[in-house]
């Protein structure tokens, strides 16, 4: 190959990088394995993992119960291999999926509109306020605190750039965002303020109120979120301008970092600046139903500066796992997976108080999540749980939160048992 294109070697191919950005050695990499070691490798790292373990932890990913049809489904040939699906003539599967996807996902936000393989939560959260930002002219994001402290690192990563103002709006003693610090960072420049709902802390924000003061300064409001079970008892945010979802929650396995898979939703009149992809409903010659990609705004499609994303992935897949998930349980058992969410949740904060913690956040209605503060370190906590196959909860929101401590951040799905918040409470209480 160097021969073919006119250079003597590797580091002449590379002679036009600055030095400082050249690796002078050996990758560090272990040295080959056969496919018996790999295998052996797999199988004790899968040992390590936490089934059969009950899990506290939340933020932003969680361990509900995934029904086994989904693996038995999205197994399909059709639907394993499928990519995107640019022919509708050969695509019509992955198409309707899409569509049904997008339809229930109206349905359960209150929106008129929603899209298709976003990254995940955090993107689609950023690319929401870039998309206010192209609706409103504005440069300016008020972005408050208690949004997914890793979102609003994705925000800030993107908004670099793109020359975007990003100002941060605390919280109140009752875990919302704080309506009079709010009033003062909404200016006439800002575009949009995002909030999650539930919030980091499992807090349930006013949307209205909120949806109200955004709209009075002419700037939209997008809300996050990233407990899509919520909305099976939470009101959706319908006076939100745009919803960023997070689907991880319906039937996606936890893995080390993903996959996931996020959604905008948003009204009907701001569908062409809405990224990511969108499928319509069409007729063919004969009048029979069909599926294709509409108003593709991707740069794959258009003009990179008519683009309003870069996003190249595909998520209908794991579109697909939220698909079959929301159809096994319909809304009457989400209804219901929502109520045992909520009511074990409840249930760990009152036992937590009663072995000596301390509820952070109580003054405003909250759903699977709760934060409190505890005389012993939570890692020590969590050591005592260890043992006891039990994983405790988020222990270190110092690192995002200093004010808070020594606080920690814990959830209960419906896979907790009443057992284990017990011996959760015990190591509470135990623990010096």
């Amino acid at each position: 190959m160097l021969r073919e294109i006119g250079v003597s070697s590797v580091e002449e191919l590379f002679s036009q990088l600055p030095e400082a950005a050249r690796l002078n050695r050996e990758l560090k990499l272990p040295p080959a394995k056969s496919e018996a070691e790999i295998i052996d490798w797999f199988r004790r790292s899968a040992a390590e993992s936490g089934d059969h373990y009950t899990v506290f932890l939340g933020a932003g990913a969680y361990r509900h119960y995934r029904p086994v049809v989904i693996d038995s489904l999205i197994s399909r040939g059709e639907f394993f291999t499928a990519y995107t699906p640019y022919q509708p003539e050969i695509s019509q599967g992955t198409l309707q999926s899409i569509f049904e996807f997008q339809t229930m996902i109206c349905e359960l936000t209150g929106m008129e509109v929603a899209n298709a393989s976003m990254y995940d939560g955090s993107t689609a959260a950023t690319e929401a306020v870039m998309m206010a930002a192209r609706l409103t002219g504005r440069r300016g994001v008020v972005v408050a605190r208690s949004v997914h402290p890793e979102y609003r690192q994705v925000l800030a990563t993107y908004g670099k750039n793109q020359q975007m103002s990003i100002v941060e709006a605390g919280f109140a003693d009752s875990g919302r965002v704080d309506v009079r610090a709010l009033e003062s960072a909404i200016t006439g420049d800002t575009s949009c303020l995002l909030i999650q709902s539930p919030n980091f802390f499992g807090t349930i924000e006013d949307v209205a109120v909120l949806a109200e003061m955004a709209h009075r300064k002419g700037a939209l409001l997008a809300v996050a979120i990233a407990e899509p079970v919520s909305l099976g008892l939470v009101k959706p945010p319908v006076e939100a301008d745009i919803v960023a979802l997070e689907t991880q929650g319906f039937g996606v396995p936890l893995g080390y970092g993903g996959p996931y898979a996020g959604v905008i939703a948003t009204r009907e009149k701001y569908v062409r600046q809405m990224p990511g992809r969108l499928v319509g409903e069409a007729r063919d010659k004969q009048g029979r139903r069909g599926f294709v990609l509409t108003l593709s705004t991707r740069e794959q499609h258009i003009r990179r500066e008519k683009a309003t994303s870069n996003i190249c992935t595909n998520q209908a897949l794991i579109a697909l796992m939220a698909n079959i998930f929301m159809t096994v349980y319909g809304k009457q058992g989400l209804r219901e997976l929502a109520q045992q969410n909520l009511a074990k949740a409840a249930y760990a904060a009152e036992k937590f108080r009663k072995a000596g913690a301390k509820l952070l956040f109580t003054g405003a209605p909250r759903f699977n999540e709760f934060v409190i503060e505890t005389r012993t370190d939570p890692h020590e906590i969590n050591e005592r749980l260890f043992g006891k196959r039990i994983l405790g909860g988020l222990p270190f929101l110092r690192k995002f939160y200093p004010e808070l401590g020594s606080a920690s951040l814990w959830c209960c799905t419906e896979l907790v048992s009443r057992q284990a918040v017990d011996e959760a409470a015990a190591a509470i209480a135990g623990a010096r």
